[in-house]
This record gives C-alpha cells, structure tokens and sequence, in this order.
C-alpha cells in the first residue's frame, strides 16, 4: 500500500508538470517576434540570372523564384536605371526587412564584377503572409551581427520610401508595344514583360468578357510615384477590361529601388 500511495503522489503530479511545460513552451512562441518580410524583385540580363541566384544561396534567401521576361525600353534610355530592351530574368526573392539591404548591396556588388550589364532591383512591402512560410522565418537566426556591420554602409541610389510605385498591367498577348507606347506618352520610361496564361473565374469571364484561354501578357512598369495615376489612366483607357486588350491595371507600392549597374 506504501508503495501504490507514493506511485500515486508522483502520478498525480505529472500532469501538472506537463501543463507548466506546455505554458513556457506557449509563452516562448508567443515572444518570437513575427519578422516583416519584403518581395524583393530584381530585372537583369538573362546572362546575369545566375549571378543573381548565387548570391540569394550565399546569403540563404529561403524562398527565390526566376522567370524570364523581356524589356520594352526604347533606344534613347537603355542607361536610365540600367534597363533596357532585350531577354531579362525577373528573379522574386522573399526576404527579412533586416536582411534587404545586404541583399540588394551583395547583388550590386556582384554584377559589377561580371563586368558592365544592366538591371534594377525594388522592394514591394507585404501585407500578409501564409503561416508556413511566416514559421520558416521565425524558426531561422537572424543575421543581426553582420548585417548591422554591412548597413552602416546605406549604398547609394537608395530612393526615400514609396517614392516610387511598381504599375502592372495584364493584358491579352500582342498589345505590349501600344501599351508601352500609351505609357510613355504618360511618362513611363521603361518596362518588362512576362508571358503568362490567363485563369480568371468563370464568373469574372462571363462579366468582363475575359477569355480565361488567351495568352497574356504581364507588364511591369517602375514609375515615380508622380507619373502612377497619369499611366494607368492612360493604358486603363485605351486598353482597359471593356476592350479587345480586356486589360487589368494595378500598383503596388516600392519603398526602395537601387540601380544595379550604378557606379
């Protein structure tokens, strides 16, 4: 009986053991700061992708996605913020605020080592994030050390924030050159192109008159945010849902832009 009493005194004790476990386990989750993360893009030439890519492994950017694309300046400002016309790799990178500037400053760095090319790299704050993703980087260390020695350092043709704005307009395929010349005529100076495959909802098709099997196109135009409302009014015009572009116009706010062949 002696032995059955002091099994049951140490029996009843474990799950309130278990329970002050669980709540440190809990009140550690909830003091893990939530990270604020950008979607950092970079537009380089195709040649340069890799260059690219291997400085988001080096610096263990987690998620980093490359497609190809194709600029649409014209010949008088291939030398504005180092895009111009010709094959491009639109390379999306999400990563830790704390973490961008050493990002975009490494890439810098790297590409004018590989000799003279174009390209331009922006940040596009987020408003929201899945959980899966959003736990990837609260399980990771940061790199506070060394990237408070690297930020001492701002770089420049850092631009103020949301000075600029990212206008991107999808369209049906085959409009991208009137597009792009409506935009200049608004002020634009530039843009890329990717080709993409339209999937709207069958109810959006019906309404809009949308064709989910045309081949689209989706245009990227970096503007100062001055010049947004005048270019998208302009394209939305000429180009927009209620014609044979069936064209969608949207913005996204930019809060830093770095020019990548800059000296």
């Amino acid at each position: 009986m002696a032995k059955k009493s002091v099994i049951s005194k140490i029996l009843s004790k474990l799950p309130s053991q278990l329970g002050a476990q669980q709540d440190v386990k809990t009140e550690k989750t909830v003091r893990v700061k939530t990270p604020k993360l950008k979607l950092v893009i970079f537009i380089v030439d195709w040649i340069r992708a890799n260059v690219v890519t291997d400085v988001c492994v080096t610096e263990k950017v987690r998620f980093h996605f490359t497609s190809v694309g194709m600029g649409t300046a014209s010949s008088e400002i291939l030398d504005l913020l180092g895009v111009g016309s010709g094959e491009k790799a639109v390379i999306f990178c999400l990563e830790q605020e704390i973490g961008v500037q050493v990002l975009m400053k490494e890439v810098r760095k790297e590409l004018k080592s590989h000799g003279p090319g174009m390209g331009i790299a922006f940040t596009v704050p987020l408003s929201a994030v899945n959980d899966p993703i959003l736990l990837v980087f609260k399980q990771s260390i940061l790199k506070s050390e060394k990237i408070s020695g690297k930020n001492s350092d701002k770089g420049a043709n850092m631009t103020s924030k949301y000075s600029h704005d990212l206008i991107v307009s999808i369209v049906n395929q085959g409009y991208t050159d009137e597009i792009m010349n409506t935009a200049r005529e608004a002020g634009a100076r530039g843009g890329t192109v990717i080709h993409a495959r339209g999937t709207a909802h069958e109810g959006a098709v019906k309404f809009f008159g949308i064709s989910v099997q045309d081949e689209k196109e989706m245009i990227f135009i970096l503007a100062a945010s001055d010049k947004k409302v005048p270019i998208m009014q302009a394209i939305s015009e000429k180009y927009g849902l209620n014609t044979e572009a069936h064209g969608l116009v949207i913005s996204l706010p930019v809060d830093n832009v770095l020019g990548l062949n800059a000296e």
